[in-house]
C-alpha cells in the first residue's frame, strides 16, 4: 500500500490502460478522479465499482480535453474533489493512421491536441497543487516516440513531443514535482481489427514473444508514483523487448 493516500487524476480512465491504472492505484488506497471523453457507460461502471469498495473514493467527469474551457474545468474539479491533487496521469490519447500526403489540419490538431497539448496544459493548471503536495506526473508515452510508426506520422510526432515534454517539465517543475513517463509497446491491440497474421508478425519482433497486459503499464505507473522518489525526467519502457528489434 502507498503509505499516505494520494489523490490522482487519470485522463482517459474509462477503459484499457487508464482503467487498469485506476483499479491498481485505488487498490493502493488512492482516491481516483476519472476523466473520460465519450465512454460514459464504462466510466460510470468503473466509478461505481471503486466506490462500492470504498465509498467516496472515486469521481468521474466528462470532458473534451481539446476544449480549453473543459480542460480547465477538469483540473479545477479534480483539485476540489478531495482538497488537492498529488498525481496526474496523462493517459488520454488519440491513435489512428494518417497518410502523409493526405494529412489534414484537423487531424494534426486532434492528434497533437490530445497527445501533447492537453497533457501540457493539465500540468500547467495543476502545477501549484502538485508542488504543494510534492506530487508527480506520469505521462503515458509510446515506444514509437523514439522510432516513428510507419503510417502514423502525426501520432508518432505527437508522442515524441510528449517524451520531450516529460524531460522538460521535470526541469521546469522540479524539485517539488517529479515528472516521468511510461512507454508501452505491444500491450493492447488497437480497437480497430488487426489480422492474426499481422499480430503474429508483430509478436515475432518482441523478445518475450507475447503481448503485455494493461496491468503491466499500471504497475510501472505505480512504481513511478510509489517507489521512485529519486527518479525524474525518465521514460520507463515496458515493451517485452520490442525495441531490441527496431
Amino acid at each position: 500500500m502507498i503509505t499516505q493516500a494520494k489523490n490522482v487524476l487519470i485522463t482517459g480512465a474509462a477503459k484499457r490502460i487508464g482503467a487498469a491504472c485506476a483499479r491498481l492505484l485505488h487498490s493502493e488506497g488512492c482516491n481516483v478522479f476519472l476523466h473520460y471523453r465519450s465512454s460514459s457507460a464504462e466510466a460510470q461502471r468503473l466509478c461505481d465499482e471503486l466506490n462500492h469498495q470504498r465509498l467516496g473514493s472515486a469521481k468521474i467527469m466528462q470532458a473534451d480535453l481539446l476544449n480549453m474551457v473543459e480542460l480547465e474545468a477538469v483540473a479545477r474539479e479534480a483539485e476540489m474533489a478531495w482538497g488537492g491533487i498529488d498525481v496526474l496521469v496523462n493517459n488520454a490519447s488519440s491513435f489512428y493512421p494518417t497518410v502523409m500526403s493526405d494529412v489534414t489540419e484537423s487531424q494534426w490538431d486532434e492528434l497533437l491536441g490530445s497527445n501533447l497539448k492537453a497533457p501540457f496544459f493539465l500540468a500547467q493548471a495543476l502545477a501549484k497543487t502538485l508542488a504543494d503536495n510534492n506530487g508527480c506526473i506520469v505521462n503515458i508515452v509510446d515506444i514509437h516516440a523514439e522510432r516513428g510508426l510507419s503510417g502514423y506520422p502525426v501520432y508518432s510526432i505527437s508522442k515524441a513531443g510528449l517524451a520531450a515534454m516529460t524531460k522538460i517539465l521535470a526541469k521546469e517543475l522540479g524539485p517539488e514535482v517529479r515528472v516521468n513517463g511510461v512507454a508501452p509497446g505491444a500491450i493492447l491491440w488497437p480497437e480497430s481489427d488487426l489480422s492474426e497474421s499481422t499480430k503474429q508478425e508483430i509478436l515475432q519482433r518482441v523478445a518475450l514473444k507475447h503481448n503485455g497486459e494493461p496491468d503491466d503499464i499500471a504497475k510501472a505507473v505505480l512504481f513511478l508514483i510509489k517507489d521512485a522518489g529519486y527518479i525524474t525526467g525518465q521514460i520507463l519502457t515496458v515493451d517485452g523487448g520490442r525495441t531490441l528489434f527496431c
